[in-house]
C-alpha cells in the first residue's frame, strides 16, 4: 500500500503545545486565511522559508540548479525549468536549441537515436526525455507472434514527460510509475540516470529534497502541506477550494462543480490526487481470464456480460487509457500530441516468479476483432475478447507500473497526480500526450470519462467542429472546467 502523504519538515513537538489544541488552532487559522485567498492572486510559486530549515533549503536550492561534479553538465533545472514552473515544455526545448545547441540538456541520452552520427532531439522537443527500466524478474518481453525478444540486461527504454517538483510536499510517492517513495531516492536515482553521476552525499540529498518541498503553486497548496506536517489526517483537511467559492467567477463555480463530480472521484481531497471513489477506481481494473491469454474475465450469467473486477484495494495506480491512446496516436489518430514522433512498441509477458516457466498474462493481448468496425470479436460465452483497455491493441508505448511491480493489473497504469497548478504544466499525462489544458479536457471528454458508467456521462453531445468524436461535456462546460483548472 502507498500512502499519499508527503513528508514535511516541520513538528509540533517543536512547539510547547498539546497536538490536539495546535490541531484545532492551526486549520481555523489556515481556513481563515484560506478565505481569503483569491485565486488570482496566486500565480507565482509560494514559498515557506521560515516553516524549513532555511539554511538546508537555500542551499538545496543553489544544488538543483548546479551540476554536480563527474556529470554530464546537467543539473535538476536543466529539465525541471523554474522558469516553467519546473517542468519541461517544448518552447523552452525550442528555444534552448536554437540559442545554444551545446547545452547540456541535449545529451545523447535522449537523442531520439543515441548512436546516430549527428543526433536529433524530436521527442525532446516534445518535452519527453527516455527513461530507462529493468524489467521485473517475473516479466519478459515478447514480439507480435508471442515469441520472447527480452534483451539480455533487461532493459526496456519508455519516453515520459518531466513532472513539476512543486507541490511535492503533499504528492508521494514519486515519478509517474511511484517507484521512488521519497526526493532523496527521486533526486538520487535522476543524477544517475540523467545526469550521468555517481553516489550524491546524503547532507546534499537532503538539501534537494527540503528545497523542492519549499515549493508550491499556491498558499492553498501551502496550506494542504502544513495541515499535513502537524498531523492532520489528510481525510479530514477540507479541499481549500469550497471555501473560496463565494470568489469564483460564475464559470469557474460551475467549472467546479463538474471538477467535483467527474474529476473528484479520482482526483480527489484537498490534495487532488487521492482516489475517493474506489467504484471508480475498481471499475478499470478488470480480472484477467486464467489462461495467460491477458484477455478480460467477464462474468457472462448477466446480459450483457460484465468485466470482473480484480480485487485491488490498496491500488493507487489507474489505467485510463492513455498510453492506448499513444499507441493510437502512432497510426495517425488526431488529437494526440506525440503523433509525429515514433514511440516504443512492445508486449509484455507475466509469470507467476521470477522462473519465467508458467505464464500468466500477455499484454496487451493478440487483438481480435472485426478488421470492418474494429470492435472486439466475442468469445462462445458472448464475452468480448478484449485486453484491459477494452479495445483491440497492437502494442504499448510505455508498461506504466507494471514495469516497477511485475503485475498484470498494473499494466499501463499511472500514479494519480496532483491538478494543482495544472494550468501552469503543460504538456500533460506521462507521456505528454496532450499538448493544451484543452487537449487535455477534450481527451477527458471524448474518450475517458464516458468509459464510467457511474459517472453517468454518456457521449450524449454531437462532436465539436473539426472533430468525429462524440462528447461526454458540453463546449459550455469543457470551458467552465478550464476556467476552474486555471486557478485550481
Amino acid at each position: 500500500m502507498v500512502l499519499r502523504i508527503g513528508t514535511f519538515l516541520v513538528s509540533s513537538a517543536r512547539i510547547g503545545f498539546p497536538r490536539t489544541g495546535m490541531r484545532i488552532a492551526l486549520q481555523f487559522s489556515l481556513l481563515a486565511l484560506g478565505a481569503c485567498s483569491a485565486p488570482a492572486e496566486e500565480a507565482a510559486t509560494e514559498s515557506v522559508a521560515s516553516e524549513l530549515p532555511v539554511g538546508l533549503a537555500h542551499r538545496g536550492e543553489r544544488l538543483f540548479e548546479t551540476a554536480f561534479p563527474g556529470t554530464n553538465g546537467r543539473s535538476c533545472a536543466t529539465c525541471h525549468v523554474r522558469e516553467d514552473h519546473t517542468v519541461l515544455n517544448p518552447a523552452h526545448v525550442a528555444a534552448t536549441l536554437a540559442a545554444n545547441p551545446a547545452d547540456p540538456l541535449f545529451n545523447r541520452l535522449d537523442a531520439d537515436d543515441p548512436t546516430a552520427a549527428v543526433p536529433t532531439y524530436e521527442h525532446l522537443k516534445k518535452g519527453l526525455v527516455r527513461v530507462v527500466l529493468t524489467l521485473p524478474a517475473n516479466m519478459d518481453t515478447i514480439d507480435a507472434a508471442g515469441n520472447v525478444n527480452t534483451p539480455a540486461d533487461r532493459k526496456i527504454a519508455v519516453w515520459r514527460g518531466v513532472p513539476t517538483v512543486e507541490n511535492t510536499a503533499i504528492t508521494a510517492p514519486y515519478q509517474f510509475d511511484g517507484r521512488k517513495g521519497t526526493l532523496q531516492e527521486q533526486a538520487q536515482a535522476a543524477v544517475e540516470a540523467h545526469s550521468e553521476g555517481g553516489t550524491v552525499k546524503r547532507v546534499d540529498l537532503d538539501s534537494i529534497a527540503a528545497f523542492q518541498m519549499n515549493q508550491f503553486t499556491s498558499i492553498r497548496a501551502k496550506l494542504v502541506a502544513t495541515q499535513l506536517a502537524f498531523g492532520v489526517p489528510v481525510e479530514e483537511i477540507e479541499r481549500p477550494e469550497l471555501k473560496l467559492r463565494p470568489l469564483l467567477t460564475p464559470a469557474q463555480k460551475r467549472g467546479l462543480d463538474l471538477y467535483t463530480a467527474t474529476c473528484e472521484p479520482c482526483h480527489g481531497g484537498a490534495t487532488t490526487n487521492r482516489i475517493v471513489d474506489r467504484n471508480v477506481h475498481d471499475f478499470a481494473i478488470p480480472e484477467l481470464k486464467p489462461d495467460g491469454s491477458g484477455n478480460v474475465l467477464f462474468d457472462t450469467s448477466v446480459t450483457p456480460p460484465v468485466p470482473v473486477r480484480a480485487n485491488q484495494p490498496h491500488n493507487e495506480f489507474l489505467n485510463i487509457g492513455i498510453a492506448n491512446l499513444t499507441a493510437f496516436g502512432q497510426f495517425g489518430f488526431p488529437g494526440i500530441f506525440t503523433t509525429n514522433v515514433p514511440m516504443p512498441q512492445y508486449r509484455f509477458r507475466f509469470y507467476t516468479d521470477a522462473t519465467r516457466t508458467v505464464a500468466t498474462a500477455d499484454l496487451p493481448p493478440a487483438p481480435v476483432f472485426d478488421p470492418v468496425t474494429f470492435q472486439p470479436l466475442r468469445d462462445e460465452n458472448g464475452a468480448p475478447i478484449v485486453g484491459p483497455n477494452f479495445l483491440p491493441q497492437f502494442f504499448s508505448t510505455d508498461p506504466g507500473r507494471a514495469a516497477i511491480t511485475g503485475d498484470p493489473h498494473d499494466f499501463e497504469a499511472f500514479d494519480m497526480p496532483s491538478l494543482r497548478g495544472i494550468a501552469n504544466t503543460a504538456p500533460y499525462f506521462h507521456d505528454n500526450a496532450a499538448e493544451t489544458l484543452r487537449d487535455l479536457v477534450n481527451i477527458y471528454s471524448r474518450f475517458i470519462v464516458q468509459f464510467f458508467p457511474m459517472l453517468n456521462r454518456p457521449l450524449v453531445n454531437p462532436p465539436e467542429p473539426g472533430s468525429f468524436v462524440p462528447e461526454s461535456f458540453t463546449p459550455q462546460e469543457k470551458d467552465d472546467l478550464i476556467a476552474f483548472l486555471q486557478v485550481l
